[in-house]
């Protein structure tokens, strides 16, 4: 017996014993513990079985005999009902092409098993005619169950434990080996006795993972810092490559043969071929730092820390920034503090379709906003790609590798602007924001770019809501502007009306000393009301709040009894002394509208009455007439709302307006009326004495509020 064929009994003996051992801890076990750890517990103890039996059948018989693929049958189907256990359940089950070739694999299992048994019962030398049979049916096996395993494992993700995937992970590597075995054997004509006799040697690698699997490790995360863990990956990688070969040639020249003189050289040329191609090739340099960090360690940036802290910046308000600056300021510091940028540019459209810049973070020297703009067709192209620019990759190849993004010269131009970050929101770009190079310049790679691009899209939202709060805020003061100028158009109907009529009744009272007296006083107080309502159109009126004083009543009645006598002979009547606290303005607009509301509803003949008195500490001025009236129904629900009104052509702003100047001066206006029985305005006001009394001081504290 050679060298070799020693060596394999022995670690046959080893991997017999191993996995009996394993076997029986399992069984120990306690099951709950166990269903904690994983999904299929009793199917990790018959795979531990399973694998036990074939190991010794290795050590009863050579590797490779007949026996051995009898017993190595078992071991595949408990294998393949773990796997089946552990990453499929009833709740999600198995793909219907997996399951035709699960079922196809357990159907050769079983016909091997149960005709390679019953041959070896009945024959003690069956090796002649069963043996190929059985080897077809474990390479066909071999391939079902690598394709179970890759099913499984890119379903399972991240749900299961690292030592369970690693169990699979075994038996895909003792699959392979025997695998490539076969092929080996079928290439050759001859069986690969060298790498037959080292199948206990792999068999005895996956004995760790059934015991692994089953402790309660494989929960904690990976605490190496990102550097630390590459460069050790690195080494054990360069490591276990240069054993591979060593160990791959010292194989191949012990077994000798030409087999084995061929595998050598194929196995070097392609280790080396690989080698050259990971050193020489920065392309594949980086294919395998990305794979390595996608599928090994958990991600570059610590998310949650990131998150709250880019969310903090944009958040803050302007008194607790650093500069006192705005929310573009802001947004730059956030982009360029995520990839550890020392500054950035935030670029904003201009009336022509492009961007310029508007604001900078720590941005060395200052930008130049004249001379640096982004052009529409750059805009557009960012837009419609939305993607992130690295600038060096575009300046290493001339500008033209990404030529349909067009970055304007003065970008390239500048070694400090590092990558270029369209700002998106709902597919419109709002923003770009150009990044600082970092004091140590890298290449951008997958997870840089999720970032930046979630990230944009988070300040993209609060920079459209800052916009739409200016819009909002634009269109408050053209509101204001409109709700004014509703007012005074209101207004100017009135005095429309008050002039027509004043000429229609000049045609027939013209010659008339009296008639020509009243006709020049209210073309005055029309011309005065005229340049009020002028004034009250400029934008310097606006927000302007009349000082409260004490104003004499009988004035005002007096004054709007001359100013309405072309139309109407009020009957006016007022306490002697009567004064109320208010803006004398206010109150004459107030009863102004009351009036000509009044006489509008009446008919030519029927009184008007004005009458003023002081009741319960308040000042009650009544506009009273005998017209129309209104429905109580109208009162309560739509006589004070705007633009409702009961004159053919009234505008319905004179109530409103009305009830709107009374409230800002602490008062208020009651309504009574009935159909055909005319209406009765009310007007309540504070009430002026001597001394401000209690009525005063509350409109002062009520106007101090508007």
């Amino acid at each position: 017996m050679s060298l070799l064929a020693q060596f394999s009994e022995i670690l046959s003996a080893l991997a017999a014993v191993g996995f009996i051992g394993a076997t029986l801890w399992l069984l120990s076990r306690p099951r709950q513990r166990l269903a904690v750890l994983m999904p299929s517990p009793r199917w990790l103890i018959l795979a531990a079985a399973g694998t036990a039996a074939w190991c010794t059948a290795l050590a009863t018989w050579q590797p490779g005999a007949s026996q051995v693929l009898v017993i190595q049958a078992l071991r595949d189907l408990s294998w393949l009902g773990w796997l089946a256990a552990t990453f499929w359940s009833p709740q999600a089950p198995m793909s219907q092409p997996l399951r035709m070739i699960l079922r196809l694999l357990v159907t050769i299992g079983a016909i091997a098993l149960v005709l390679g048994g019953a041959a070896h019962l009945r024959s003690g030398d069956v090796a002649g005619w069963i043996g190929p049979s059985l080897a077809v049916g474990a390479m066909i096996v071999a391939i079902g169950g690598l394709l179970i395993t890759d099913g499984g494992v890119r379903r399972a993700g991240s749900g299961l434990r690292m030592p369970v995937m690693t169990v699979a992970g075994g038996f895909a590597m003792i699959w392979a080996y025997e695998l490539n075995v076969q092929l080996i054997g079928a290439l050759t004509g001859k069986p690969a006795s060298t790498l037959i006799l080292l199948l206990p040697a792999v068999a005895l690698l996956v004995l760790p993972t059934f015991v692994v699997a089953a402790m309660d490790v494989g929960r904690e995360r990976i605490r190496l810092s990102r550097a630390a863990a590459m460069r050790a990956i690195l080494l054990v990688g360069g490591a276990a490559y240069l054993t591979l070969i060593g160990l791959a040639g010292a194989v191949a020249r012990f077994g000798g043969g030409d087999y084995g003189e061929l595998a050598q050289g194929l196995f070097l040329i392609v280790a080396l071929g690989l080698g050259a191609l990971l050193f020489l090739s920065a392309r594949a340099r980086a294919w395998l730092s990305v794979t390595i960090s996608k599928h090994v360690f958990e991600h570059r940036y610590d998310y949650r820390a990131e998150w709250m802290r880019f969310t903090a910046t944009l958040a803050q308000s302007d008194e607790d920034s650093e500069d006192g600056r705005d929310l573009h300021r802001r947004v730059a510091k956030g982009l360029a503090e995520l990839t550890g940028s020392p500054g950035a540019l935030l670029m904003l459209p201009d009336a022509v379709g492009g961007f310029r810049i508007a604001d900078a973070w720590r941005w060395p020297g200052g930008p130049d906003a004249e001379v640096a703009p982004l052009p529409l067709r750059s805009a557009f192209m960012l837009q419609e790609t939305q993607h992130i620019v690295e600038l060096d990759a575009q300046r290493r190849e001339g500008g033209e590798g990404d030529s349909e993004l067009a970055m304007p010269d003065w970008l390239l131009a500048d070694p400090r602007a590092w990558v270029v970050v369209p700002v998106l929101h709902f597919q419109r770009m709002i923003a770009v924001v150009v990044l600082h190079r970092p004091p140590v310049s890298r290449a951008l790679d997958w997870e840089d770019l999720d970032v930046l691009r979630i990230a944009g899209r988070q300040a993209a939202s609060y920079l459209a809501e800052a916009q739409g709060q200016q819009a909002l805020s634009e269109a408050k003061r053209f509101d204001e502007f409109n709700r004014r100028f509703a007012f005074i158009m209101h207004d100017i109907k009135n005095l429309a009306s008050q002039l027509a009529l004043l000429a229609r009744n000049a045609e027939r009272h013209a010659e008339k000393p009296e008639f020509r007296a009243d006709m020049i006083a209210t073309l005055k107080g029309s011309a005065s009301r005229l340049s009020d309502l002028l004034a009250r159109l400029s934008p310097r009126e606006r927000g302007k709040t009349a000082e409260p004083a004490r104003v004499v009543v009988e004035p005002l009645i007096n004054a709007i009894v001359a100013a309405t006598r072309a139309r109407r002979t009020l009957f006016a009547g007022c306490q002697a002394g009567l004064a109320a606290w208010g803006d004398a303005a206010s109150i004459r607009q107030i009863l102004q509208h009351l009036v000509d509301n009044a006489i509008d509803a009446s008919e030519p003949e029927a009184p008007v009455q004005l009458v003023a008195v002081a009741e319960s500490g308040r000042v009650r001025i009544d506009v009273i007439d005998q017209g129309k009236g209104m429905t109580r129904a109208f009162v309560r629900n739509e006589l004070f709302k705007p633009f409702v009104s009961t004159k053919d052509g009234g505008f319905g702003l004179g109530a409103f307006e009305a009830l709107q100047l009374a409230q800002s001066m602490g008062g208020r206006i009651d309504v009574v009326s009935e159909p055909g029985a005319g209406s009765n305005f009310t007007l309540w006001l504070p009430l002026a004495e001597s001394e401000r009394g209690h009525g005063a001081d509350d409109y002062q504290r009520k106007a101090a509020n508007q």
